[in-house]
C-alpha cells in the first residue's frame, strides 16, 4: 500500500504507520510505502493524521506512451473489483518526459477498461466525477506506471468537523503533523495565541486523546469495493480502546471576533469542548495564570501583501513579546513564509524545518523560551545532558528511504 502525505511530512507520516504496524515501510517523494492486511488498510484511513489518502496497486508495468498504457490496463479482468453498474473516477500524476499529458493518460486508461466490458458484455460502465464508486489513481515515474484503486476517497485531511472557515486555515494534516514533530503528546497545556479556526486546536486535543481522526468522516471509498468486509470495518470504527484520558487544557485566542466564533463552532462539531477554551483576545494583552511548562504553537499571518508589511512585522514582534514574558520556561514553535517577520519576533530559533503550506515554502521554528541569558541557558541544558541531536520522527530500524 502508499499512503500519500504532504511535502516535509514523509518521516511523520512512517511513524504513524510503525505504530499501527505496517511492515516494511519506505519513504518516497510525497508518500510512505507499506505492507499489511486489511485490518491495517481500514485503520491507516481512520488512524492516520498526516496522510492524504491511501492506495492499493494493483497493476505496476513499463510503457514508453500512453496506448501502451492503454493495452496493459485492458489485459486486467476488471470484474474483480467493478461491475458494469460501478461509476469510475481517474485521477493521473505524471512525473516523466515521455509522457507529457497526464489528461490524455487518463483517457487511455478510461478508454481501456470501458473496451474491455465492452466487449465481454456489449455494454460500457460510466466515468462518475463526483461521488464515484472506484477511485483509481495511475502513478507514472518516467517509463514505471502504477495503477491503483484509492481506498479514501476525498482526501483524509478533510476531517470533517470543519464547519466554518477563516482566510487561508491551516491544512489539518499539516497541523497535525507540526504538533506530532514538535512532540506533542498532551503531557502540558497547549496554547495558540492566533488560532484562526481552531484547526491547530482540535488537532492538539485529538492527539492528546489519541482519538482517530476519521471519526468524523462520513465515509471512505473502501466502502464501496467489491471485497469490503463490513463487520471488520465495524470492528475498527468502534474501537476505542486506545484512546486516553487528557488531563491539561487547550487554550486559544484571536484578535477577531469572527475568527473566534468560527473556531467555537469547529470545537462544538469536534465535540471537544470539554477541553478547548477559546476567547477573543490581542496577543499583547494575553495573561498567563499558570507558570507550569507549555506548547505554543502558532500560524500567524504571513503578510503576502506589501501593504500589510509594516502590521505584519509589529505582530511579530508582539508575539515575541508575548513569548518572553507570559511562556517563560515553555517551548513556542511558528510557522511561516515570511523570514523577514520571523526575525521580528527577536529570539533565535533552536530549530528550523522546511514546510510547505499549500503552495508557500515555510519555515517551521522552535523557540526555547528561557529565563535570562541564552548562554546560561545552554550551559545548563549541556549539565544536564539535554543537547542532543535532533531526534528522528520514526525511530524504527525497518523504515527505508528508497532512492
Amino acid at each position: 500500500m502508499i499512503a500519500k502525505t504532504f511535502k516535509g511530512l514523509e518521516e511523520v507520516l512512517a511513524g504513524e504507520l510503525v505504530a499501527l504496524g505496517a511492515n516494511n515501510v519506505q519513504l518516497e517523494r510525497r508518500a510512505v510505502s507499506f505492507t499489511g492486511d486489511k485490518r491495517l488498510l481500514y485503520r491507516a484511513n481512520m488512524c492516520l493524521r498526516t496522510a492524504s489518502r491511501v492506495l492499493v496497486p494493483i497493476m505496476s508495468f513499463k510503457a514508453k506512451d500512453a496506448d501502451a498504457v492503454y493495452e496493459e490496463v485492458k489485459k486486467l479482468d476488471w470484474s474483480q473489483y467493478m461491475t458494469l453498474q460501478t461509476g469510475f473516477q481517474i485521477d493521473s500524476t505524471v512525473y516523466s518526459d515521455t509522457f507529457r499529458h497526464s489528461r490524455y493518460v487518463t483517457y487511455r486508461v478510461k478508454d481501456a477498461i470501458a473496451d474491455w466490458w465492452n466487449e465481454r458484455e456489449g455494454k460500457r460502465p460510466s466515468v462518475r466525477l463526483s461521488d464515484p464508486d472506484l477511485c483509481l489513481n495511475v502513478h507514472i515515474a518516467n517509463e514505471q506506471v502504477t495503477l491503483s484503486m484509492d481506498s479514501s476517497g476525498e482526501s483524509l485531511h478533510k476531517r470533517g468537523y470543519r464547519v466554518a472557515n477563516t482566510e487561508a486555515p491551516i491544512n489539518e494534516a499539516l497541523a497535525a503533523g507540526m504538533l506530532l514533530m514538535a512532540g506533542w503528546k498532551g503531557e502540558t497545556d497547549f496554547y495558540d495565541p492566533m488560532c484562526g479556526s481552531g484547526t491547530l486546536l482540535i488537532e492538539a486535543a485529538l492527539i492528546a486523546q489519541n482519538i482517530a481522526p476519521g471519526i468524523f468522516r462520513k465515509g471512505f471509498a473502501f466502502e464501496r469495493w467489491r471485497d469490503f468486509d463490513k463487520d471488520l470495518f465495524e470492528d475498527v470504527y468502534n474501537d476505542d480502546s486506545q484512546e486516553k484520558p487528557f488531563t491539561h487544557k487547550i487554550y486559544g485566542s484571536d484578535a477577531g471576533f469572527y475568527a473566534v466564533q468560527a473556531s467555537l463552532k469547529n470545537v462544538k462539531a469536534a465535540g471537544q469542548q470539554r477541553v478547548i477554551e477559546v476567547r477573543q483576545i490581542r496577543i499583547q494583552e494575553i495573561k498567563r495564570d499558570s507558570q507550569e511548562p507549555a506548547l505554543v504553537m502558532v500560524n500567524p499571518p504571513y503578510g503576502e501583501r506589501l501593504s500589510q508589511d509594516k502590521d505584519v512585522l509589529r505582530l511579530y514582534g508582539d508575539m515575541g513579546t508575548a513569548f518572553k514574558h507570559q511562556f517563560t520556561g515553555s517551548t513556542a514553535w511558528v510557522i511561516s513564509s515570511n523570514e523577514d517577520a520571523l526575525k521580528s519576533i527577536g529570539l533565535k530559533p533552536s530549530k528550523r524545518i522546511k514546510l510547505m503550506n499549500g503552495e508557500l515554502e515555510c519555515l517551521f521554528n522552535q523557540y526555547e523560551l528561557f529565563a535570562g541569558e541564552r548562554r546560561e541557558f545552554v550551559k545548563k541544558r549541556v549539565q544536564t545532558g539535554k543537547t542532543g541531536s535532533r531526534r528522528s520522527y520514526v525511530g524504527h530500524k525497518d523504515v527505508s528511504r528508497r532512492n
